[in-house]
Formats: C-alpha cells, structure tokens, sequence
C-alpha cells in the first residue's frame, strides 16, 4: 500500500495554477477514499484549492494490484513558500498519507523608477474560429432548410389538390383505325341505331369519325363543321371514299339541327358507311413505342390521405422547431 503525491513543478508566479497528482497503490478488492476539498478552499494560509478531476484507474499483476490517479490544481495570490501537508487516503477505512511536497510561488519584478514601461490589462482575444465547433450547426441548419422545403411543397400540394407522389408506367397506344373500330363495336352492342334517340347515336358516331379523321390526317376536324370537314378531305381522299361519309354527315346535321326523324334501316346503312370509310382510309403501320403515362398513386380527395398529410406536417414542424431551437442554443452556447 503506497501513497504519493507529486507536484508538475517546483514554483510558480502568483496567480497561475499548479497541479498535483496523487497516486494510491492498493490491492482491487480494497476501498479507497480520496481527499476531497471545496473550491477556493485554503489549503494552507494563502494556498487555495480550485478544482480537481475525476480520478483514473489502472490495474496491475493480471487486475489483483489497481493504481488510483487523481489531479487536483492549487493557486496563490501571495508570494512565499508553502508546505503543502500530507494527502490523507483511507483504505477499508484505515488512514495512510503521503509526503509533504513544498511550492514557491514567485512575484513580478516591477520596475517602478519608469513607470512608462508598465502597460494595463491587455483586452481580451477573441478565439479564433473553429469550423469544427460549427459544423453541427450548419448541418442542422441544411437540415432545416430541406425540412422547411418540403413542408412547403406538401401544404401546397395538399392545398391545391393535387397527388405527393406520382408513377410512371408505359401504355400501349392504338392505331386511329383500330381506336375507331372499338368505339363503333361499342355503339352496335348498345344497339343505338335501334334508340328512338336519334341525336345521341349521330352524336357519338360523328364524334367517333371525327377523332379517327384527326388522328389519322392531322388537322382537327373535333372543331370543324361537317362541310369543314368534307372540304378538307378532298385533298387527300378521291370522291368515292367521301361520297357515302357526305351523306352520313348531312344526315347527323339534320338529326342534330333540325330534329329530322330517321329509320331504322338508315341509321344501320350509315353505321357501315362509316365502317366502310375507316377500312378504306385505314393506315397499316408498325406499333407505336410505348407512350409513357402519368398514374397518380395518392387521390387527394381521400379523407384517410388528407389525414395522414395533415398529420405529417404536424410532426415535420414540431420536427422543425426541435432543429431551429437546437441552432439557437448552439449558436447561444458558441458565441458566449
């Protein structure tokens, strides 16, 4: 069992700090109690304690043998030379102490016949900056800074009605005749000629060889009149393709217009006039690359998703807040 205590040096000059190092060797199984003093404490008359650090362990002989260190800082405001007493340890109760160690404390030599060369206290410096003490900062503040975007980005979203998130996927696109086909095939199952509601079933059979005349031609024949039409189409199909899709257009002017009333045998013969027309004006091409489609994966209108965006943006600006009060108090903490 062994005590001792040394000392960093063997003066100092009044008002700086000296530490001193106490080391207790004691088997690992005993109790040792270190000697404790409170700040500004005197020591001895004129020697002050300040402060003193958490203690450190290291063992010996395979952990049977442990070594206590503990560093404890001592200042004085008086020059002289002080005897620091013994360093009292107790071991499972039993007292042991160490050497007394003596300090000189040094003053200042002043030069009082020129009194010119005495300067006052210099003003404080200010540290210089440390990028590693504000990096925290500044990545909570980029952090910040995102957060803040896209809270910004779903309260407009969510007020404007519109989907978060949207999905890609690739839609097969049909051929103007084909398009075409499917509608008519669509009208003969509805067994629309056969409807005393003469104007819808022009209606919608114009409109099915309005779209196909726009696809397949190019000009848009969906805001053009029947004579538009026709006049347009005699630059590029010859007077026979036309002749029967003239009579079919002048018999929907009169259905829609003029309230004409038509037989069951005509609305079929104009139903093939117009099938007729597609297969004659037809274009036989290769499939179309696929055209890329917008699905929207989230409906706003859900009241289960507004609820679940309503909540997100709550927790994203408590999240926020929590951030902005941390950048606060770091820069508080770093500028004091």
């Amino acid at each position: 069992m062994t005590v001792e205590a040394k000392l960093d040096s063997a003066g100092i000059f009044i008002g700086q700090r000296i530490g001193l190092t106490l080391e207790v060797s004691a088997d690992t199984k005993k109790q040792v109690e270190l000697p404790e003093w409170d700040s500004l404490q005197q020591v001895v008359p004129g020697l002050e304690f300040v402060k003193a650090e958490k203690a450190d362990t290291s063992y010996l002989n395979d952990g049977k043998r442990m070594v206590l260190s503990r560093r404890y800082y001592f200042t004085s405001f008086d020059s002289a030379l002080y005897l620091i007493p013994a360093f009292d340890v107790k071991v499972d109760g039993k007292e042991y102490h160490s050497k007394r160690v003596a300090l000189k404390v040094l003053t200042f030599e002043i030069d009082t016949l020129h009194a010119d060369s005495i300067f006052g206290i210099k003003e404080e410096l200010a540290p210089p900056f440390d990028w590693a003490e504000w990096r925290q900062v500044i990545w909570s503040a980029v952090a910040a800074l995102l957060i803040a975007g896209l809270l910004a980005y779903v309260i407009y979203r969510l007020k404007t009605n519109k989907p978060i998130i949207r999905r890609i996927r690739n839609k097969k696109r049909m051929a103007p005749h084909k398009v075409a086909m499917q509608k008519i095939e669509q009208i003969k199952e509805e067994k629309m000629w056969q409807s005393e509601d003469s104007k819808e079933y022009y209606t919608q059979l114009t409109d099915t060889l309005r779209n196909y005349i726009k696809e397949r031609y190019g000009f848009n024949a969906m805001e053009m009149t029947s004579y538009e039409i026709i006049q347009k189409l005699q630059e590029v199909n010859d007077e026979e393709a036309i002749a029967e899709l003239r009579e079919l257009f002048q018999t929907a002017d009169l259905v829609k217009f003029a309230k004409y009333s038509t037989l069951i045998n005509e609305n079929d013969r104009n139903l093939v006039n117009a099938i007729e027309y597609i297969n004659q004006t037809k274009l036989e091409e290769p499939e179309p690359a696929q055209q890329p489609e917008v699905i929207v994966v989230e409906e706003k209108s859900s009241k289960i998703a507004k609820r679940v965006l309503v909540g997100s943006i709550v927790l994203a600006s408590l999240v926020l807040l929590g951030v902005l009060a941390y950048i606060g108090y770091r820069i508080y903490m770093l500028t004091l």
